[in-house]
């Protein structure tokens, strides 16, 4: 009797694809992704590297059914349409498109970026991420952003007009942000009625602007972690009350609003990741890889012109860290990580001890089939995996 062959990530998990466009206006002071300021871009040669490295991708993966792309950055707003319709038409002659696509491109509220909304619409774009991040002026100007309150409702009009699902991020625990504060600014937020909001904390990252000043004790004015766990928690409540729960840590939709594409990450799925910082996890007859690529734009557009490839490196990924990874991923999420499928991966099962302290605990639920964090778990996750995993 043959042995029954174990789906692959992609087919438990789904398959998507990320293109990062990596340039900005302005480097905002709190942001560590791989962003950019430039004068001038050569939006054509970006449009063909792109194309060269799509095609090159689906030689690997042909007969996969593609689920989702996401236009991440940097500022993929600033694109020109005519380059994102022509980037989708490659893609669509490479793979089989699932028949609900989700095409999800990243835009900043300026007026700049919202008159593109249309042209991005007419290309294949059916839902807009918003970088909003604050609903007062001022703390606006103290993130760096570009835009106003007034730019920022005037462009979630035009998205909600144009495509058929809208999302926008918040920034919480602000400096001189009170608890009373944010509550009013989410309940604010709640009001504008997009179908997924992403609420974040303010982490301070090393190498920002943000963490220079913080090391030099000139970020003044941040809640403390009382306060600040105190803003998660309310945020849980208001938006439980409002109809758009967290189905990730940081995540809120109506049911079925969910981001797809990022449910391929936190789900273990494979993913191809195209353009300069761009990360994947491709999985090839049972051997799962991790891919990057080079961070500078200049050096990403030369590799891909010089060897045909944009990747830098491909990594196997062995069993022990394609396991953490589920685990640590999968359990942002509030539907918890499939139990059988860890102990494929693993090759075991986590210790029971440890399940049934944590339990004890009510910080994690589990059953036979799955095993998640629960609501007083959540802000404790770092923890539940260090002791779940050790």
């Amino acid at each position: 009797m043959s042995t029954p062959v174990s789906p692959e990530p992609w087919q438990e998990g789904g398959f998507g694809l990320y293109i990062h466009w990596p340039f900005c206006q302005s480097k905002c002071p709190y942001c560590d992704f791989n962003s950019h300021v430039a004068e001038r871009i050569d939006q054509t040669r970006w449009r063909d590297a792109y194309i060269s490295e799509i095609r090159r991708a689906g030689a690997e993966t042909s007969g996969r059914v593609l689920g989702t792309v996401f236009f991440g950055g940097g500022t993929p707003s600033l694109m020109q349409p005519d380059v994102v319709a022509s980037v989708l038409e490659a893609i669509f002659d490479t793979w089989t498109p699932a028949n609900d696509i989700e095409i999800t491109l990243e835009a900043n509220p300026g007026s700049v970026e919202a008159a593109r909304f249309r042209g991005f619409r007419e290309a294949g774009v059916n839902r807009v991420s918003l970088g909003v991040q604050a609903l007062n002026d001022p703390d606006l100007r103290a993130l760096g952003r570009l835009h106003s309150v007034a730019e920022a409702r005037a462009a979630l009009d035009i998205a909600r007009a144009t495509f058929e699902r809208v999302s926008f991020d918040l920034i919480y625990a602000r400096q001189n942000q009170t608890l009373s504060g944010w509550q009013a600014e989410l309940t604010e937020a709640l009001s504008m009625a997009a179908d997924h909001l992403s609420l974040y904390q303010l982490t301070i990252e090393p190498g920002t602007a943000f963490g220079a000043r913080h090391d030099r004790g000139l970020l003044r004015g941040l809640p403390d972690d009382d306060v600040a766990a105190d803003m998660y928690f309310a945020t849980q409540d208001i938006c439980d009350a409002a109809g758009l729960s967290a189905y990730e840590t940081s995540n809120h939709a109506r049911p079925g609003a969910e981001s797809r594409h990022n449910l391929i990450y936190w789900r273990g799925g494979d993913y191809i990741g195209i353009g300069p910082g761009a990360h994947g996890r491709m999985t090839f007859s049972g051997t799962r890889y991790a891919t990057d690529t080079p961070l500078a734009p200049g050096a990403w557009l030369d590799r891909v012109a010089r060897t045909g490839s944009g990747e830098a490196n491909r990594d196997v990924v062995p069993p022990n860290e394609q396991a953490l990874e589920y685990a640590m991923m999968g359990l942002r999420l509030s539907e918890g990580i499939d139990r059988d499928r860890y102990r494929r991966i693993a090759g075991q099962d986590i210790s029971d001890t440890a399940l049934a302290r944590l339990a004890e605990l009510d910080l994690i639920e589990t059953s036979d089939a799955t095993l998640r964090v629960t609501r007083k778990g959540r802000p404790l996750l770092n923890a539940i995996l260090r002791e779940l995993l050790a």
